[in-house]
């Protein structure tokens, strides 16, 4: 039994891999590592850029629609292409960007 003990131990170890093996799986596990960042990061929030620029774009006369300050308004006009004329209550109006509407609310007319 001792014997069989000293005849496993003495195996041939096994040859350590090369350098140009090392580099390979080094550069695996960077590409891997790309393109789990690229799939959970950056293309979800190019996703979401897209949508709210067509929700922007989308922008009408008669939205109700929510800011980045928390003000409910609803759009009465554009001034610029940038600036957006919301009526908050009666008799009044605020100019916005239109970087600055979050979210609309309803559809209008």
């Amino acid at each position: 039994m001792v014997q069989a003990a000293f005849a496993q131990a003495a195996a041939p170890v096994a040859a350590a891999p090369s350098q140009t093996d090392q580099m390979l799986h080094m550069f695996a596990i960077l590409a891997i590592t790309i393109g789990i960042f690229y799939f959970m990061i950056i293309r979800p929030q190019q996703k979401k850029q897209k949508e709210t620029d067509a929700m922007l774009q989308s922008i009408s006369k008669g939205d109700r629609v929510l800011t980045t300050g928390g003000v409910f308004g609803t759009v009465v006009g554009k001034k610029t292409e940038e600036v957006i004329v919301l009526k908050v209550a009666d008799d009044v109006k605020m100019e916005f960007s239109k970087q600055s509407i979050v979210r609309v609310l309803e559809r209008g007319e």
